[in-house]
């Protein structure tokens, strides 16, 4: 090579070196430069913003306003775009500069979120710093194909008597639960998340639009019962914009799915979808969309098919997780004929209806038998409590309906006394303390008893005080008996004399003298 050659290669690697610093002296100077849309706002009103000058946004897209406050693209007109806003919007005026993220409204999931309070969008309430998380997941999303799911036919235990034998509910099912106000809603949710201590349930409790002092007594009931060890709150107060309470439900199922994602068992509490669908009809008559039957839109059946189709059973090849829904709402005067009422009657499989005729007489959880109703049925049972609790429904209706006959004073037979007294103390056995959930076997044990009469001849005075005892004796129960209840396997003959055996022994201090004279 001659040194003209390489003086050449030199000078050439010497050019390069340079023009390589003058490029990264200039990318480290000049910024690059991301394309940001920007709009403006032209009215703020009650949880509404109108914003013109975004011509790409689309439906459902999360934007920016002054203050760290988001909002959700609703409307998209040729010449404006309704807002729904997610904070507090008392700092926002018209004008204000409003900029597209390119993404849709999402909320933070994952383990890190247990045992904390957050808001719909992800914020924490508790107290206890930021969340620690690392995925994130749109507020809406697809339900799951058909093809996806599975039958329900794992029962989820509400620990409460007379949902368990009557009206079960199975992993997987949406069970509505409804009636007038005070009638205890909340306590049969409450119930049924306490029970799942130590089941592999994890719990997603809903507020929406409820009273700050009403949330803070579940969160502490939660608390101190230990079921905020495995349960998330989301939490929308009364005087919180509307647009947080209808986002709240979907941030929470989301939350939900992605444990069921996992392959886990989720409990999912929406209280209540009566708040919510007034808090959407308020977003839907500010947006100037028009009102249709008592003012709601005529998308309201869509807003909740679409939220509780999500909750299932998927299949084994997607893990075999499941998410279970108990929707509450709110009836007035009784009236379950009403609009959201019988939407979401129809959406749901089936029907837990507490009676206010019922709570004022004190016959607690005031469920009203012959208005309820569980769609999966027997299915969602094991085998040894369907063969237990198979003819209780039919006996107590049956009750039910020679009370009210009995009420205007006809003369009765013996049989029909019977008849009578035999359904008394059902709904004696039946009913139950809040926060008292009562495991499986202790309600099979009772269930059998009553099957067999053995409660008839005890004085109804006497009644909880011997259910109470035959519920403490179910520990007298072999070991080989109890793990029956939890497998497939019905009750063999042999296996109703030992229970029926261990509460005659119970019940046997509670019988009048004569009685007892006559058993022994």
């Amino acid at each position: 090579m001659s040194t003209e050659d390489t003086f050449g290669d030199t000078l050439t690697g010497l050019f390069d070196s340079v023009f390589s610093r003058i490029a990264q002296a200039r990318e480290s100077v000049i910024p690059v430069l991301t394309p940001r849309e920007t709009g403006t706002s032209t009215s703020i009103i009650t949880g509404i913003a109108k914003v013109s000058g975004l011509p790409g946004v689309g439906f459902d897209e999360l934007l920016k306003f002054s203050g760290d406050i988001y909002g959700i693209a609703f409307n998209v007109d040729e010449d404006e775009v309704g807002v729904i806003l997610l904070g507090d919007y008392s700092s926002l005026q018209a004008g204000d500069e409003v900029e597209r993220l390119d993404r849709v409204v999402d909320v933070p999931v994952g383990d890190g979120l247990i045992g904390r309070i957050i808001n719909p969008i992800g914020q924490p309430l508790d107290g206890k710093g930021r969340l620690v998380t690392s995925e994130r997941q749109p507020v809406e999303s697809p339900a799951p194909s058909i093809l996806d799911r599975d039958p329900v036919t794992e029962p989820l235990q509400t620990g409460i008597k007379v949902i368990d034998a009557l009206i079960p509910v199975g992993r997987g099912q949406r069970e509505l639960i409804l009636g007038d106000r005070q009638t205890g809603k909340t306590a049969i949710a409450l119930d049924t998340i306490l029970n799942q201590r130590g089941k592999n349930v994890l719990c997603v409790y809903c507020a929406i639009g409820q009273r700050a002092s009403g949330v803070a007594k579940v969160i502490a009931t939660l608390r101190e019962q230990g079921a905020l060890e495995y349960s998330v709150v989301v939490v929308t107060e009364g005087n919180d914009p509307p647009g947080l309470a209808y986002v709240a439900p979907y941030a929470a199922t989301s939350i939900a799915e992605y444990f069921m994602q996992q392959g886990r068992d989720v409990l999912v509490v929406y209280d209540d979808l009566t708040h919510h669908a007034r808090a959407y009809r308020e977003l839907s008559l500010l947006l100037r969309r028009p009102p249709g039957r008592e003012a709601f839109p005529g998308d309201i059946f869509y807003i909740h098919s679409r939220l509780l189709e999500r909750a299932t059973h998927l299949c084994p090849e997607l893990g075999g997780g499941s998410i279970t829904a108990l929707p509450i709402i709110e009836t007035e005067a009784q009236d379950i004929s009403a609009y959201i009422p019988t939407n979401l009657i129809s959406i749901t499989d089936g029907q837990i209806y507490l009676s206010p005729s019922l709570f004022e007489l004190g016959v607690l959880p005031a469920v009203d038998v012959g208005r309820s109703v569980s769609r999966v049925g027997g299915k969602a049972q094991r085998a040894a409590y369907r063969a237990v609790a198979g003819d209780l429904k039919l006996a107590y209706a049956q009750f039910e309906e020679m009370e009210s006959f009995a009420r205007f004073g006809a003369r009765l037979d013996d049989n029909t006394l019977k008849t009578l007294e035999h359904g008394r103390r059902i709904r004696a056995c039946l009913q139950q303390q809040e926060f008292d959930p009562v495991s499986m076997a202790e309600q099979i044990i009772v269930l059998l008893a009553l099957t067999a009469n053995l409660f008839d001849a005890i004085p109804l005075e006497h009644m909880s005080e011997a259910e109470a005892a035959v519920r403490q004796s179910a520990t007298e129960m072999p070991p080989d008996v109890c793990a029956r209840f939890e497998s497939a396997k019905t009750l063999s003959d042999a296996d109703r004399a030992v229970i029926t055996r261990i509460a005659s022994s119970a019940l046997r201090r509670f019988l009048p003298e004569t009685t007892a004279e006559q058993k022994s």
